[in-house]
């Protein structure tokens, strides 16, 4: 991506394509013999502080580079257009693997694994193709910076903000921790485990988990047949949701019809269901069943950890309360930290709430015990560099309206 041509350049024009698609090529293939060489190791990220060191070293190599050698051949065509086109193809190229092949563990005599193809943005070609890449954008920025020009405005923070979020994104994955935290009703916990690793960890606080809920949709009422292990549909195709007054027709078989509904309730010492407080009971519902010119009532539950679920039969096949699929789930927690600071929160699904420099989100339950679940499964983030990486998406969103303003301005002129 140079801004500058070098006629004496072998490697300009078209052979310049030809040379850095040959070039970039190589590189790969570089990169998948190593691959090989060192039973497909990959390479690992540096951790803090290094990967900062890293970053350091590598934009003042480019920096210096730039402006020191800015006439040297070989610079100048690492800088250029040809070879950033094709660094950003093999780049292309080596994400669609990473995209169609699933990223997961291969036998280990087997191509895909020799090569890595499972662990593509952890391999070498991958990092070599990056960094080129990186070093050819830097030193496009460095000719465009120096000396600064207002006109360049535009393409400075759009391309530095692409370097910025690329560069700080990938060094930084080697600190982005993804943890799950189990907690349980009435307990606190500050122990984690990676689900990668299967490492436990420490958090540097606690969670307790004062209530965890479940919100449901309304309960469904199905025909069962025992005897194909089966549902039969209703005349409408659709399984009705259990309201008073909805009524339900199986041609041939017989009919349905809600007289009653409570969506919670316990039954009481003669059996019968009474209402009780939100989320201490089960649903009941009081149902007619007319069948081969018989009409009874009777009343179905889905049932729950102390209450047995009931259903009545119609002819060879029963009539079943399903529990209604769950909507939302969150759980009430206290974040604290020893001798310091303390925050109450509601952890929801997709809306993270930040403590102490982690994010936290409501992952998960016992999906057995459904709204009874005393558990509640809780991801904790942390990931130091997404600040950096932010900071060059916002430096690329006002490269694109100042390009956008640019284009409007010369209409206008027009």
């Amino acid at each position: 991506m140079a801004v500058k041509s070098n006629a004496g350049n072998p490697l300009s024009g078209s052979g310049g394509f030809r040379g850095a698609a040959v070039f970039t090529l190589i590189v790969i293939l570089v990169g998948f013999g190593i691959e090989l060489l060192t039973s497909s190791s990959g390479i690992v990220m540096p951790g803090w502080p290094f990967n900062l060191a890293f970053l350091l070293f590598f934009g003042t190599l480019i920096f210096v580079a730039g402006l020191m050698f800015r006439e040297n051949q070989l610079v100048s065509w690492l800088g250029g257009i040809p070879l950033g086109l094709s660094l950003i193809i093999g780049l292309a190229l080596l994400s669609f693997v990473g995209g169609v092949l699933p990223q997961e563990k291969y036998p280990p005599d087997s191509l895909v694994a020799m090569l890595r193809l499972n662990g593509i943005f952890s391999g070498w070609p991958f990092a070599f193709v990056t960094l080129l890449f990186l070093f050819n954008l830097g030193l496009s920025l460095v000719w465009k910076i120096i000396p600064f020009r207002m006109a360049n405005l535009q393409f400075m923070l759009f391309h530095g903000g692409f370097w910025i979020a690329l560069s700080c994104g990938l060094l930084g994955s080697s600190q982005l921790q993804r943890l799950v935290v189990p907690l349980y009703e009435g307990k606190a916990s500050n122990v984690a485990y990676d689900r990668n690793t299967e490492q436990t960890l420490t958090l540097p606080f606690s969670i307790y988990l004062r209530d965890f809920r479940i919100d449901q949709y309304i309960p469904q009422f199905a025909l069962y047949d025992p005897q194909h292990d089966q549902l039969i549909e209703t005349r409408s195709k659709q399984i009705p949701e259990i309201t008073k007054g909805v009524r339900a027709e199986w041609p041939g078989i017989g009919s349905v019809t809600v007289l009653e509904y409570l969506s919670n309730a316990l039954p009481d010492a003669q059996g019968h269901p009474v209402p009780v407080e939100v989320n201490k009971g089960v649903p009941f519902a009081k149902v007619r069943i007319e069948s081969e010119g018989n009409v009874s009532e009777s009343w179905i539950t889905s049932g729950g950890p102390h209450v047995k679920p009931q259903y009545v039969p119609m002819g060879n096949f029963f009539i079943v309360m399903a529990e209604g699929a769950p909507k939302a789930f969150m759980s009430d927690v206290m974040m604290k930290v020893d001798g310091g600071e303390r925050m109450t929160a509601t952890l929801e699904v997709n809306k993270p709430v930040d403590f102490q420099g982690w994010k936290l989100y409501q992952m998960g339950y016992d999906e057995k015990a459904g709204r009874w679940s005393t558990l509640s499964l809780v991801e904790a983030v942390r990931d130091p560099w997404l600040p950096a990486v932010y900071v060059g998406f916002f430096m690329i969103m006002a490269g694109n309206v100042l390009f956008f303003w640019k284009g409007v301005k010369r209409m206008e002129e027009a």
